[in-house]
């Protein structure tokens, strides 16, 4: 296992740091998809790194204990990670909007200090957002010989094993959820509705094949996204489960980081190339 972790965590590392210093290093991918993109990967990098290393270290030391206030600090640092990560997608769906029913007014429209604050506004808002979790929980009192079913501080895991009334917690979620969620589905449901209504006036093949290349890779990011939240967060209580429950966490924490540098990579041509030539002068250097 502790291999297994150890793995998935330099892949992610790798694969999202590598994402980075491609777009940092060349100026023509200094556009306002590639800033969001920049920003979905330092997300990854955080939201991997605020609990894998710690995994790591239970596996390898067996101490299966963490502090009450790390135990707050890793749900809080995750829940707001997760708020970010639903704005920027919403942002980058706003982003694909412009480009494809737009295009000639696409740096009007969307220029890089437009698409800088609304990638300073996710993190503000996202890591705003938790702070009446962390502050509510934190004030709940726990048993004496509490047991953490999971490999992780989660909400819904800290409120199982609350000897006090978690009502006014799983109201805040409802409503901070509500807001936070459905406000960042709606707005990119709503981007790709106008995004396929302009795909579907093209008259050629060709013509909608293009211009569906440009929001596959965040498309395909976003219904991962959303589908493992799905599973995580909206089941019906009565199928709640803690093994599936960890499953599904597992994917979200590990297996969506590793790839969506992948699909960013093999969806993006401009992406490809500029790797492919950063790939090939590192091994001219090693020769």
């Amino acid at each position: 296992m502790i291999g297994f972790f150890l793995c998935i965590y330099l892949l992610i590392m790798c694969g999202n740091l590598t994402i980075v210093v491609v777009i940092w290093s060349t100026s023509r991918l200094h556009t306002p998809m590639y800033i969001f993109l920049v920003n979905l990967s330092f997300i990854d990098i955080a939201s991997t790194s605020n609990i894998l290393p710690n995994l790591l270290v239970i596996l390898c030391t067996k101490e299966k204990t963490i502090s009450f206030v790390g135990c707050i600090t890793q749900m809080y640092v995750f829940v707001s990670l997760s708020c970010v990560e639903f704005i920027l997608l919403s942002a980058m769906a706003y982003d694909r909007y412009v480009a494809i029913c737009h295009p000639l007014h696409y740096f009007s429209l969307m220029p890089l200090r437009l698409s800088a604050v609304l990638s300073f506004g996710s993190w503000f808002v996202g890591f705003l957002d938790p702070v009446g979790h962390a502050v509510f929980i934190s004030n709940l009192c726990f048993c004496s010989d509490y047991y953490l079913d999971h490999f992780f501080c989660d909400i819904t895991p800290l409120l199982k094993i609350s000897c006090t009334d978690t009502s006014h917690v799983n109201m805040l979620n409802y409503v901070e959820g509500t807001l936070i969620g459905i406000t960042a589905f709606m707005l990119t449901l709503i981007s790709y509705i106008l995004i396929i209504s302009v795909i579907l006036k093209i008259k050629s093949i060709e013509g909608q094949r293009k211009a569906f290349s440009t929001c596959t890779a965040h498309l395909t990011c976003v219904c991962l996204f959303y589908g493992t939240i799905l599973c995580l967060y909206m089941r019906p209580t009565s199928s709640f489960s803690p093994k599936q429950d960890k499953y599904f966490s597992l994917l979200y924490l590990a297996l969506l980081p590793m790839f969506n540098p992948v699909i960013y990579s093999l969806k993006n041509e401009d992406v490809k190339q500029v790797l492919c030539k950063l790939l090939a002068h590192v091994f001219i250097k090693c020769l």
